[in-house]
């Protein structure tokens, strides 16, 4: 199976290629891992390209789509999402998505991520690579102790004042979360981002009243 895997859930944009088939591990065939902050509109598409021309594959060969639902930003991680279900739809392949946090790292471990506003992503995962608890977001004094942290080290290491290994979504962490539905992609369920929260900007509720002179 060629799977195309894409993740847009934190500021470092990954899209990469593999072959996957069950019982073994994905064989990662190109990868592009670029740094977008706030552009991943602007440079998802040509990465996706470029990774299929990495691969020496077209996107008429693909046969699913697995994409990182986050937690995230909501602008970025709206763009991979959208773009996964787009690309899915229109070519007729099955859509996969996993949590992001899923993706980082292995093993025993705490993941954790920069949610702005001086709080951190975090989601903690057994010695089998199977989570424990979240994906959630919190103040660094909530985020549970006891295990090796995995994930953003700056931001990390700065808000829990404790050594965090560096560690990035890669196409390899999105196929081994998305392996169980990969098994029977078609059974996989609709892509709902991970926000966790409400978006800064919101409609009004209500009209405000205006003064007249």
């Amino acid at each position: 199976m060629l799977v195309l895997a894409l993740d847009t859930a934190t500021p470092t944009l990954v899209v990469g290629v593999a072959r996957w088939a069950p019982g073994g591990p994905a064989e990662v065939l190109a990868e592009r891992a670029v740094a977008a902050a706030n552009r991943h509109a602007e440079l998802l598409t040509p990465a996706v390209r470029a990774a299929l021309g990495d691969a020496g594959h077209s996107i008429g060969e693909l046969d699913a789509v697995v994409t990182g639902l986050g937690p995230g930003p909501f602008t970025g991680l709206r763009v991979g999402v959208v773009t996964a279900a787009a690309l899915a739809d229109a070519r007729g392949l099955p859509a996969v998505g996993v949590c992001s946090l899923d993706a980082i790292g292995s093993g025993a471990r705490t993941v954790v991520t920069d949610a702005r506003r001086k709080e951190l992503y975090w989601a903690s995962y057994a010695a089998d690579g199977s989570r424990a608890a979240g994906p959630a977001v919190d103040r660094p004094g909530d985020v549970p102790r006891g295990l090796p942290l995995v994930g953003d080290a700056a931001v990390g290491a700065e808000r829990l004042g404790a050594r965090v290994t560096a560690g990035e979504v890669t196409t390899a962490g999105l196929l081994r979360a998305a392996a169980p539905q990969l098994a029977d992609p078609w059974s996989a369920g609709p892509l709902e981002p991970l926000y966790l929260r409400r978006p800064d900007a919101v409609p009004p509720t209500a009209r405000k009243a205006v003064s007249r002179p």
